[in-house]
């Protein structure tokens, strides 16, 4: 990696990570509604969403907005969610996710919340930097049987997660709200990687791997952690900055 790269990722990174960076991105659902636990189950649910045409996920995010009048986690919490996904409705919600498959999830959900309080609460019994809290995430929903929604373990880059646990750990941005950043150091949550991600890492110089794993995203972290100490999760904003000004490249 050369000193020119680390220079082009800070000054994207300064230029990307703003107010305007929540046009159109899913973080924009979080801020959306009022009081900590509505942003948390907001944010949650917008990143268990988010994969393939941005159109389309941000518009079935919408709706969960709406059913919920943004009180998303009492909708969830008094299983409300029940009158929009019954558990024998095999018809397609989103993509991989049919409406039985979402109401499965959102029991899962339910049932976090009722014996926990919040998914932060949980996460916070549990573990005190990013790689334990993408783990405990994981676990609970693998033990409830919905993996196709959230990874059943560590072993992929679990990027929707990492993605989630920036949103929730990082401040003083505009982007990101920080309402676990008492519990989750930033400096150890791990990059949200995709093959878009990965291709981008390599093409710079931050990373040599031919697959988005874990092991990948822990690497490009490093990387990461080398221009940005303290804080290498604003390299997401740096990456996203050079793929919107290099995409004929």
């Amino acid at each position: 990696m050369t000193q020119e790269t680390m220079n082009l990722l800070i000054r994207y990174a300064q230029q990307y990570e703003t107010a305007r960076f929540l046009e159109g991105d899913p973080s924009w659902w979080m801020h959306q509604v009022e009081g900590s636990r509505n942003q948390e189950a907001m944010a949650f649910i917008a990143s268990c969403l988010s994969y393939g045409s941005r159109k389309q996920f941000m518009q079935k995010i919408g709706m969960i907005l709406s059913w919920s009048k943004g009180q998303v986690d009492e909708w969830v919490r008094q299983g409300c969610f029940g009158e929009h996904f019954r558990c024998d409705d095999t018809t397609c919600f989103y993509r991989l996710y049919t409406h039985a498959t979402m109401h499965r999830f959102l029991c899962a959900y339910r049932q976090l919340l009722l014996e926990h309080g919040t998914l932060g609460d949980y996460v916070r019994q549990r573990a005190s930097t990013g790689l334990e809290a993408v783990t405990a995430i994981c676990d609970w929903f693998a033990r409830h049987g919905v993996s196709v929604v959230v990874p059943k373990d560590i072993q992929s880059a679990c990027k929707r997660v990492c993605m989630f646990l920036r949103w929730m750990c990082r401040t003083d941005s505009p982007v990101d709200i920080g309402l676990w950043a008492g519990f989750i150091d930033r400096r150890t949550l791990i990059m949200p990687m995709d093959t878009h991600v990965l291709r981008q890492s390599v093409r710079l110089g931050l990373l040599h791997s031919k697959s988005a794993s874990m092991s990948s995203a822990r690497r490009l972290t490093d990387s990461l952690a080398a221009i940005f100490p303290g804080d290498p999760l604003k390299g997401d904003f740096a990456l996203f900055g050079y793929g919107v000004n290099h995409i004929a490249a």
